[in-house]
């Protein structure tokens, strides 16, 4: 079978859930029994996100082999269980990159580059890759593009796309367009002229849409969809409708309820076949219906956007849901937490996530969440800077190491219980250059944390770091109650601290957020709701 593409584009404004749209129909192909893998091209010239803000771009997502990624691919791998790679990543300056590249080498003779050809063939390869590079060929390859068809940046993404669907045909090429249809309270109605101007804009590129999916507050009439089919020159049953849902993970059951994946497929020559009946999918989601008691879990951190911190969300959620439990966060400002209103901030929760960033900026409201946390016998769960956190505030109030620091913070710390990774000290480029991917880890035999992995003693996990607890204080904090629980015996890094006589008082170096999905909660994050439920 030759590899087919699924194009997902939007219009109107941004943000509207083309990740989504992308990894449910991703997970309806898979229940079909095809193969599939998703990617991501984003119009940005910035090489990868990983230097960007996450008040600008939210979270940043990082891949196993080690890429720093759009958080969209967090929703893929969540959705389907794929593992994405470099593969499923790519931005304008990535494209840009590899062709100058080239052109430095006198790849191209002495041609002179241009964005059509060069540009559009070097995206026409990436978007093609899997289908060559796989070991695994994939029945559906799923290209979602970033941002809107109005955007500048995006032109030579949608000229690739226009080329590869005239270069392969309408059986193997399918664009799905995702629009607005906006509700204008003062008149009472929904309008669908954006959606039309929309559409007319891709067509005017050399694209026509062969599905619509429009996102709604208010449910769409089926007179408004077949206007919406009429003007677009779209089947009337291809008008697909994205209402509002309590979860994302609704989506995928309303997708295929409309037929999302079977009109897709009829009009690439596919026969449906019968209609999956995610089984597992619909338990995870009568489970999520049936925990009606909440859970209160405090995110300690300083960027108060919930994307910043979208795969740890998720993953309580995932716990909280198989235990019975709807995990519902609360964002507390690092920066604003001191010694006074400490108490008034984190009684009320059921456990702390002390969560990972960069920079100076709220770490010591974190210390101070720290200290409350370990004094009052609080479940808590720091990840990768907040698991410093808690080093540092256990050096400096129970090992006695007042000054006790990160280098990152204070470089010229008497005591730096963290420091920067010897492989880090040379480096002076700040893109990609982070202990990125996954790495073993081998766990102490009779820990909490291997407890909580069900008794292994390797696991692999994601980082994405340049500080490190610094092993010159290992022996001290095991003598004062802070055991190294997980090491990376390769480099001799820890990865785990934990305090056993607490009721649960876990760091880890690592992301474990990264490698949790809808049916495959992540171990800790189970083992953490467990004892918050506690």
């Amino acid at each position: 079978m030759e590899t087919r593409l699924i194009f997902i584009t939007g219009g109107v404004a941004s943000s509207l859930g083309k990740g989504i749209i992308s990894a449910s129909l991703g997970k309806l192909l898979q229940a079909r029994g095809y193969a599939i893998t998703i990617k991501k091209f984003d119009p940005y010239i910035n090489i990868d996100p990983g230097t960007l803000n996450p008040y600008e771009h939210g979270e940043c997502y990082v891949t196993a082999d080690g890429i720093e990624t759009d958080l969209d691919l967090g929703h893929y791998e969540r959705f389907t269980g794929i593992q994405t790679s470099r593969d499923n990543s790519v931005t304008t300056g990535r494209i840009y990159l590899s062709v100058i590249e080239r052109e430095r080498r006198g790849d191209y003779l002495g041609k002179t580059i241009q964005v059509v050809p060069h540009i559009t063939d070097e995206i026409k390869r990436r978007m093609q890759s899997s289908e060559v590079n796989s070991p695994n060929k994939y029945a559906f390859v799923i290209i979602e593009i970033g941002g809107t068809i109005g955007d500048i940046e995006s032109q030579p993404f949608l000229e690739a796309i226009r080329q590869l669907r005239w270069e392969l045909g309408p059986e193997r090429t399918l664009n799905v367009h995702l629009t607005y249809v906006p509700y204008l309270a003062a008149a009472g109605e929904l309008k669908t002229k954006p959606t039309q101007t929309s559409v007319k804009q891709l067509q005017g590129l050399g694209i026509q849409p062969e599905v619509l999916v429009l996102r709604t507050e208010h449910l769409l009439s089926d007179d408004l969809r077949a206007k919406v089919a009429r003007f677009c020159n779209v089947d009337v049953d291809a008008v697909i409708q994205s209402q509002d849902l309590p979860s994302i993970y609704e989506v995928p059951i309303n997708m295929q309820q409309q037929g999302l994946d079977a009109i897709i497929l009829k009009k690439m020559g596919l026969e449906p076949g019968p209609t999956p009946e995610l089984g597992p999918w619909r338990h995870f989601l009568e489970l999520r219906r049936q925990a009606t008691q909440i859970l209160d879990i405090g995110l300690v951190g300083k960027y108060n956007l919930q994307d910043a911190y979208k795969s740890i969300i998720e993953s309580l959620a995932h716990a909280g849901t198989y235990l019975g439990r709807t995990v519902q966060t609360h964002f507390i400002n690092s920066e604003h937490i001191t010694p006074n209103n400490v108490e008034d901030l984190l009684s009320p929760m059921a456990g702390i996530v002390i969560c990972p960033g960069f920079g100076n900026r709220g770490i010591e409201g974190k210390i101070i969440t720290a200290e409350y946390a370990r004094t009052h016998d609080l479940p808590t769960f720091g990840i990768c800077l907040g698991m410093q956190m808690m080093v540092i505030e256990f050096a400096r109030h129970v090992l006695g190491f007042a000054g006790a620091n990160s280098s990152e913070m204070d470089p010229a710390t008497t005591n730096p219980v963290i420091d920067l990774m010897e492989e880090q000290k040379n480096l002076l480029m700040k893109g990609g250059t982070m202990r990125l991917g996954a790495y073993d880890c081998q766990l102490v035999s009779g820990s909490r944390a291997q407890e909580a992995y069900g008794g292994v003693t390797h696991i692999s996990e994601r980082h994405r770091h340049r500080y490190e607890f610094n092993n010159n204080y290992r022996r001290d904090f095991k003598m004062a109650g802070m055991r190294c629980t997980g090491i990376n015996t390769a480099a001799d890094l820890v990865e785990i601290v934990e305090i056993p006589s607490h009721r649960w008082y876990i760091g880890t170096q690592f992301h474990p957020e990264y490698s949790s999905t809808v049916l495959h909660p992540h171990p800790l994050f189970m083992d953490f709701i467990k004892h918050c439920i506690n």
